[in-house]
């Protein structure tokens, strides 16, 4: 009987230790990270992300419409607050996802970067063994030797390598296309110089819009408070803002028979710093540039200059600018004269004495009557307003529109219509006696033009890397990588005295034209021929 011994079984092996278990997760999280399809879903992401901000109105752009969001949304409202739906740009979930494609972006193009110049300085590998096994390969009887046979092949831009071997037969390889991942990288570097410009844009930009009156008494200086709407990157204080001035002098607009624009120009006198006055025509593609700042022509339109003289024989004055609502110029907007009315003998301002003017403003009336302008020149101007007297709100202090009376107002009842149903019509010159005796005068208009005026430190690098990224996908789509062998073969009768070569080549990436550039390389090397 034989005894089987039963060997004790092997010790389990002991389970990692916990630092090498987080170090193999943080390095296995590192490639997943800079993988390029995780870079590729980051940009989706980044995009996807970004379509709230031109859904929902944005703080940082005009804090009113957020307020009118609120009023028409008071539910909801709160809501998209505390998910960052009013400050998409500047909310931690989109500043965690581009965080996240810019680290992946370093990590990804960095080590490709280092495999790309290592390659560069490396020679192309020998021939294999089977040239016959490749996707182009042909038997040919040469009457040139190696060197011959390098030459055509760099002459086509090819880097070529010709190597002895030891039965004295020889091989020159040859290789091509590196402009392919020269441009990937390019391409790449180029969206990380974009991201680093629109972050730092961000951070040390700033921007502001003014409206202008041609001829107004009233320049623009740069301070945050004559700003009509502004906004300051986080790194950004209002003293940090250049100091100049800006008084618009003459605007000329020129139209085609449809009405199409044609050109458009501003004039300003432009004061830097204690320097002295000077005079500057910029149009809409040829900004104002300034010494920290650019200033932009992005529209324009007409102001209506009325006259009110109340129940005391006090006259006011204003200039306001209406806003264009279609492309033929017609205009709406509000002219507001709280401080009128007000009681010589007590010196008292009674807020339900207060006037509006809401109306509508065509440059050309047609002939059919119809509320719309015909042409955006003044060729038959009209001016249709409609008055209201009462308490403006204007002094409870709730934000509101300067082209647009508070409809809470009238809807109250605060703010009455005296005027009747219709609106009603003035030329320029004419004057119009309401009801209590009061009068307003319609003494013409002013063009008035609106400016954008904007401050990027990495405006430049934002667009160096726009260009590098179209030149390095330009060479990415049009590079193709290609190899090319050529060896000798022993000598054979049939050989007439020439060398017998074997040839074969090999395309890395896809390549339709590959076989006719090939079949030309084989009939230049046996005619001997560049």
């Amino acid at each position: 009987m034989t005894v089987v011994e039963e060997r004790p079984a092997p010790p389990a092996a002991p389970p990692p230790k916990l630092p090498r278990r987080l170090w193999a997760l943080l390095r296995n999280s590192w490639r997943q990270l800079t993988s390029m399809r995780t870079a590729l879903v980051l940009l989706f992401l980044l995009a996807v992300a970004a379509i709230p901000g031109s859904i929902f109105p944005q703080r940082a752009v005009n804090e009113q419409k957020v307020t009118q969001y609120y009023q028409a949304h008071p539910s909801l409202a709160p809501w998209l607050e505390r998910l960052g739906g009013f400050e998409v740009y500047g909310s931690p979930w989109f500043a965690s996802i581009y965080l996240l494609l810019f680290t992946s972006l370093v990590g990804c193009v960095l080590p490709r970067l280092r495999d790309h110049a290592r390659a560069l300085r490396q020679a192309p590998p020998d021939a294999p063994r089977r040239l016959d096994r490749l996707p182009e390969s042909a038997d040919l009887t040469v009457e040139i030797g190696p060197k011959d046979i390098a030459r055509i092949l760099r002459r086509r831009r090819f880097r070529t390598k010709i190597r002895e071997q030891e039965d004295g037969s020889w091989t020159v390889s040859a290789e091509k296309g590196y402009l392919k991942e020269t441009g990937n990288l390019l391409f790449h570097f180029s969206l990380l110089a974009v991201l680093i410009g629109v972050g730092f844009g961000h951070w040390y930009g700033w921007h502001g819009d003014r409206i202008l009156v041609a001829g107004a008494d009233q320049g623009f200086c740069d301070s945050l408070a004559q700003y009509d709407d502004s906004t300051l990157g986080p790194r950004v204080d209002a003293a940090d803002l250049p100091d100049f001035c800006l008084k618009l002098t003459d605007f000329r607009a020129a139209y085609q028979a449809t009405g199409q624009p044609k050109n458009f120009s501003a004039t300003v006198a432009v004061t830097e710093g204690d320097g002295p006055a000077k005079t500057r025509t910029f149009t809409v593609n040829d900004p104002l540039r300034l010494h920290g700042a650019n200033v932009h022509l992005i529209g324009h339109g007409y102001a209506i200059s009325l006259r009110y003289t109340d129940r005391y024989g006090v006259s006011q004055t204003k200039v306001v600018p209406f806003l264009p609502i279609d492309g033929m110029f017609t205009s709406e907007g509000v002219a507001q004269f709280p401080d009128v009315n007000i009681d010589p003998k007590t010196n008292r301002r009674d807020s339900t004495l207060q006037m509006g003017f809401e109306g509508r403003y065509l440059p050309t009336v047609g002939t059919d009557g119809s509320a719309t302008s015909t042409f955006p020149a003044e060729n038959a101007p009209a001016l249709f307003l409609t008055a209201y007297r009462g308490d403006l709100g204007l002094d409870v202090g709730t934000p509101g529109s300067v082209y647009a009376l508070d409809q809470g107002q009238i809807a109250t009842g605060d703010l009455k219509n005296v005027s009747g149903a219709r609106p009603h019509e003035l030329k320029v010159g004419e004057s119009w006696t309401l009801d209590d005796g009061t009068k307003l005068e319609f003494l013409g208009t002013r063009p008035y033009a609106t400016l954008a005026i904007r401050y990027d430190p990495t405006q430049t690098l934002v667009l160096a890397g726009a260009a590098l990224g179209l030149l390095g996908l330009m060479l990415s789509l049009g590079g193709h990588r290609r190899r090319v062998w050529f060896r000798a073969l022993p000598a054979s009768p049939e050989s007439d005295g020439g060398t017998l070569l074997t040839a074969g080549g090999l395309p890395r990436t896809d390549y339709p034209g590959f076989a006719d550039e090939f079949a030309q390389l084989v009939k230049a090397a046996e005619e001997g021929t560049p």
